[in-house]
Formats: C-alpha cells, structure tokens, sequence
C-alpha cells in the first residue's frame, strides 16, 4: 500500500485534498435538487473518508514531529502561510472526522425532511473546518478554520434543532466565540513577541515555538489557550452550553459535537 500511495505523490496532496473536497462539495450539493442532495453529500463524504484512510499508511510513526508538511505563502505583510502538516495526534482525529461527517450524513438520510440541501452544504462545511483545525500548522489559518466550525455547527442547531434550538444556538456561539477570542489575543500575542525578535511578523507554529518567552508571559498564554479550549471542549464549570446544545442539536449534528468538536 505504501508503494501505491507513493506512486501517485499522495502525501503531496492528499492534506489539500481532505479540506478542499468538502467544500467543492458544498457547491454540488446545493446544485442537485433537494431530493438528491443528501445523495451527493453522503458519496462526496464517503470519498473524503476513504481518501483519508492512506494516512494510515503514508505516515511514518518512527519520526517525530509533523510530517507532510507544505506551507504557501498567503499575506506575506502578515508573515500568514496556507501551511498544513500532519502528526500522530492529528492522523487520527483526521481519520475519525472524516468518519464521523460520512455516518452523520447517512444516519441524516430520514431525520432531516426539510430543506435538505442547506443542511447538507453545512455539514460539509463543517467537515472542512474540522479537518483543516487538525492540518493546520500557521496559528491564523488555524484560527480561520477554529472559527469556520462554529458557523454551520450554530446554524445547524439553530435551524434543524429542537425546540429550545434559538436559546442553544445564540448560547453555543456566544460561549464559543468568547474563548476563540481569548485564543485570539494569545496568538497576536505571540506574533508581537516573534516581530520583535525576528524583524517580521509569522504566524508559523514552528517559528513561534521558538520565542523565548517570560514564566509571567507563559503563564498569561497558557491561561489564554486553555480557557479557549475549556470551553470549546468543554472543561467544567465551563460546560453549561453543551448539555442545551446536545438536546437541542439534530442527531447527527450532537455526533459531531460529541465526536470531534
């Protein structure tokens, strides 16, 4: 298997691939008619899934570190890069993303009866999003795609949920949105450091990890970071917002909550 994957470069395009897939998808979906919508989104998923099965094979557990990496630069005045890599941790909530969005759509085949196509192009959106947290290796595209899955998760809620759907939508995105811009302030943070002592700005993990930074300055970031990701998690007492979105969600969108975000 790893001479075939070889053989067709995968591991030079394969990370593209996983993200960009889902949202050429978007567009077919929302071209077939609402009867075939949930057709396209499940075989165009299932696709993704199976693509990302090669991971399994193409990654090298023996190296360390993040592997398949590319980087093209984006905003250069910024230092932003479109840089994706993979490593051990991210390989396998790749896998179980792409897993997750595939039987999400299939078990949504007879529970969503209603505007069909939109819920399709969301849930493939999301997909994307999902996906492109775990590739990311420049902390904006990170916050970029960070951000993207709020958006179709809240509109999924808020549109196909139960019915408390408004309350637990608005309060899954205000929760959400607060700790993303906590996040937000810690890797301005950082790219502020990383210009001071490199000249220019970058936004690329690998540099930032380089900057020497202060306990004090340590301790506000990590405060910053884990109070992002507590609540998106979510980490008690800053879970009351999942349990309202959980009842309130569609059953295949509380999979995806339950299962990758």
């Amino acid at each position: 298997m790893t001479a075939l994957l070889d053989s067709i470069g995968y591991s030079g395009w394969v990370l593209h691939t996983l993200i960009w897939m889902p949202i050429l998808g978007i567009g077919l979906v929302l071209w077939a008619d609402e009867q075939r919508a949930k057709y396209v989104a499940f075989w165009w998923s299932a696709v993704v899934l199976i693509l990302s099965l090669g991971l399994w094979w193409a990654f090298d557990p023996t190296v360390g570190g993040i592997q398949m990496e590319s980087a093209t630069p984006w905003i250069k005045s910024w230092g932003v890069s479109y840089a994706l890599g993979i490593d051990g941790i991210s390989l396998f909530m790749v896998m179980l993303t792409t897993f997750s969005a595939s039987i999400s759509i299939l078990a949504s085949f007879n529970y969503i009866q209603n505007r069909q196509r939109p819920f399709y192009a969301l849930m493939l959106m999301l997909e994307a999003g999902v996906v492109g947290v775990f590739l990311a290796t420049d902390l904006f595209l990170f916050y970029v795609f960070f951000e993207l899955t709020l958006v179709p998760m809240y509109f999924i809620v808020g549109i196909w949920g139960g019915a408390r759907r408004i309350y637990a939508a608005i309060k899954f995105f205000l929760y959400t949105a607060l700790g993303s811009l906590l996040m937000l302030v810690g890797i301005l943070y950082l790219v502020y450091r990383a210009k001071t002592l490199l000249g220019a700005p970058t936004f690329a993990y690998a540099e930032l990890l380089q900057v020497p930074l202060s306990g004090t300055e340590q301790l506000w970031l990590f405060g910053a970071f884990a109070l992002a990701f507590s609540i998106k998690i979510p980490v008690f007492p800053l879970h009351t917002w999942l349990p309202d979105a959980h009842v309130e969600a569609p059953t295949p969108g509380s999979v995806i909550l339950a299962a990758v975000l």
